[in-house]
């Protein structure tokens, strides 16, 4: 089981807001031993989000889709939900209570009668409709909940109520997951070869390492280095080690000159 990320919105693909989630998301999980596998971004466009929430739902990947949830005519993620499953919209009864509960909150501030019937309050109620079968995430910012089916977990746009959401969903709801999936990188600075030069190790390493992916990231113009590769392995914490051995053996085969060694880990415990 991976984690995934859908990111909906035209205001980060306009380019009017800049998206946070990515790497809030990354951090998230990071702290408990866990890694992002995929992301993606889509617009606030119908039939685009329901063929990325079909793949989601299709995968049996973890994924937190963030956006569109509300109640304004841009807002299609919950109907598109719907559709991805072929089920049917539904109020969602403790849904319904929240958001009640969330609009007498607001009328109280105001200094105002709360009146149920209006209009305005009846519209808001659909923020409630969620596919039939889902479960309740709670949002301890407004109450206006989010909502999961399956190993698909909706939230807000917003960051000041996604982040907490998320961090929910992963200590109540996948807390037997923390540190199940950590991955360690190890890496060298390589000096004076080309990334042409290198590739049949590389491949050598991942052929002979099952479960390692072997990473190259060339810069040209690094202030320290200058032009380098970083070049280095990863993946499960307990295959790391050996392929590294290997990698840096083969390295020195080539007498190319190495700089120093980086470790990154998503373990807690390292």
């Amino acid at each position: 089981m991976d984690f995934g990320l859908i990111i909906v919105g035209d205001e980060i693909l306009s380019g009017k807001r800049a998206d946070k989630h990515l790497p809030k998301v990354i951090e998230l999980l990071a702290r408990r031993g866990l890694s992002l596998e995929w992301a993606r971004y889509v617009g606030d466009h119908p039939d685009r989000i329901t063929a990325d929430l079909r793949d989601a739902f299709a995968s049996g990947d973890i994924v937190f889709c963030c956006g569109g949830i509300g109640a304004t005519p841009d807002d299609h993620t919950r109907q598109c939900a719907a559709r991805a499953l072929d089920r049917p919209l539904a109020l969602h009864p403790r849904a319904r209570e929240l958001i009640v509960e969330r609009m007498r909150d607001v009328a109280a501030e105001q200094g105002v009668a709360f009146d149920p019937d209006r209009a305005d309050n009846i519209h808001r109620l659909n923020m409630g409709v969620f596919p039939e079968g889902a479960e309740i995430i709670p949002n301890p910012y407004n109450k206006i909940p989010g909502f999961s089916i399956h190993n698909v977990f909706f939230v807000p746009g917003f960051p000041v109520m996604a982040w907490p959401m998320i961090e929910w969903v992963l200590d109540h709801r996948l807390a037997q997951l923390h540190g199940s999936r950590a991955k360690v990188e190890k890496s060298v600075i390589v000096m004076g070869s080309m990334e042409a030069t290198l590739t049949p190790l590389m491949q050598e390493i991942e052929a002979r390492f099952a479960g390692i992916k072997v990473f190259s990231l060339p810069s040209v113009d690094d202030p320290q280095w200058g032009r380098h590769i970083e070049l280095g392995v990863k993946g499960e914490a307990p295959l790391v080690d050996d392929a590294f051995a290997a990698l840096v053996v083969g390295l020195r085969d080539q007498r190319v000159q190495l700089g120093p060694e980086l470790v990154r880990s998503t373990d807690p415990a390292r």
